[in-house]
């Protein structure tokens, strides 16, 4: 039926063109933007989760970042140790040396052990990154006389969604505790003085330290402070005859004090040996977090990778496949803008029919 009122044919092109358009135009914006899911109502749960998981990504760079400053802070702490550990090694051959030389000789050998000493009071404070310090350290007093101890040093290692959505944070944490060298903090405020700074007594018998040292670690061990493991070592050494040195660190030793002898000087070595050890304890603690955070690293960015090729998996659009859909709207543009334009010549047919009349 021909009608004037109502053109079917030119409403079907419309139709047709208008989904050809909007179909093209959704192509365009995936081509332009590059991805086939770039709001909400493109696909709400592709969109939702690419959203998310963005923002995680995002937190990952910044653990990341937190890794590396990690790292520096760690491996500044590792590098004066090391130099600590050396510097110990060549204070006992000092005293080694020492043994059996004449007052002088001895003298001579206690003015190098000093500038030696102060060289690790030197790498131990030059060992800040950031305005951390693992080695040089000062504890306040908490709410007892001597309880003042260094908390772990925590450093951000990862970020953690769980399938519930509830996040997390997991840190690499450092025993600063057990790696510092010297605590400056008050007699009456630290619990346990650093490794190079803690005094304790130096006997001239070998059976003499032994009792002591014995004591003194069990107290410790125990949770002691250094005053009170102190009273325990020399409580233990009380019946031996053996002379003695109070107060003595690695720091402060003093070969040519009133008192001390050959004898003293070779339980001294001994001391200085034990030190020997805990440095080396000490350094393996900050060779492990370094080994960890280097690991953590590497991990890290191989998850913020596995997250982008993902993401991009739900909303990046194919570009090839876009570039041939865009080809094929645009030749069905044309043909839907041809057969509209026939749809609406045929209501100037209809004249001719009068035309003639």
């Amino acid at each position: 039926m021909a009608s004037i009122m109502t053109n079917a044919a030119a409403l079907t092109a419309l139709q047709s063109l208008n989904a050809t358009n909007k179909s093209l135009e959704q192509t365009q914006s995936r081509i332009s933007t590059g991805y086939r899911v770039s709001e909400a109502s493109d696909n709400a749960a592709y969109w939702s989760i690419a959203t998310t998981m963005r923002s995680d990504n995002q937190a990952l760079s910044t653990v990341q970042d937190a890794l590396g400053l990690g790292a520096s802070k760690v491996d500044t702490a590792y590098t004066g140790m090391n130099n600590a550990l050396d510097t110990i090694g060549k204070i006992k051959t000092k005293l080694l040396s020492t043994i059996g030389q004449t007052a002088a000789n001895k003298a001579k050998t206690q003015t190098e052990i000093t500038a030696l000493q102060a060289q690790m009071k030197s790498f131990a404070d030059a060992a800040t990154f950031s305005g951390s310090n693992y080695l040089s350290v000062t504890s306040t007093q908490v709410s007892a006389a001597n309880d003042g101890v260094q908390a772990d040093a925590k450093i951000v290692s990862s970020f953690n969604r769980s399938s519930s959505g509830a996040i997390s944070l997991g840190t690499i944490d450092i025993n600063v505790e057990s790696t510092k060298l010297f605590d400056s903090g008050l007699s009456t405020a630290v619990k346990n003085q650093g490794t190079l700074d803690r005094q304790t007594s130096v006997y001239s018998t070998a059976a003499a330290q032994s009792l002591y040292d014995n004591a003194y670690s069990t107290a410790l061990a125990g949770g002691a402070t250094d005053i009170a493991a102190n009273t325990a070592g020399q409580t233990a050494a009380a019946a031996s005859t053996a002379t003695k040195i109070d107060n003595v660190s690695a720091f402060n030793l003093d070969i040519t004090a009133a008192g001390v002898t050959d004898d003293i000087i070779t339980q001294m070595v001994g001391k200085i040996d034990k030190v020997m050890s805990q440095l080396t304890d000490s350094a393996t603690i900050l060779g492990s977090a370094k080994s960890s955070i280097d690991l953590q690293k590497t991990f890290t960015q191989s998850l913020m990778d596995s997250i982008d090729r993902g993401v991009g998996q739900l909303v990046d659009a194919d570009m090839n496949k876009e570039s041939t859909r865009l080809q094929a709207l645009q030749v069905q543009q044309q043909l839907g803008i041809q057969s509209l334009s026939i749809a609406n010549s045929s209501s100037q047919s209809i004249l001719s029919l009068f035309k003639n009349g």
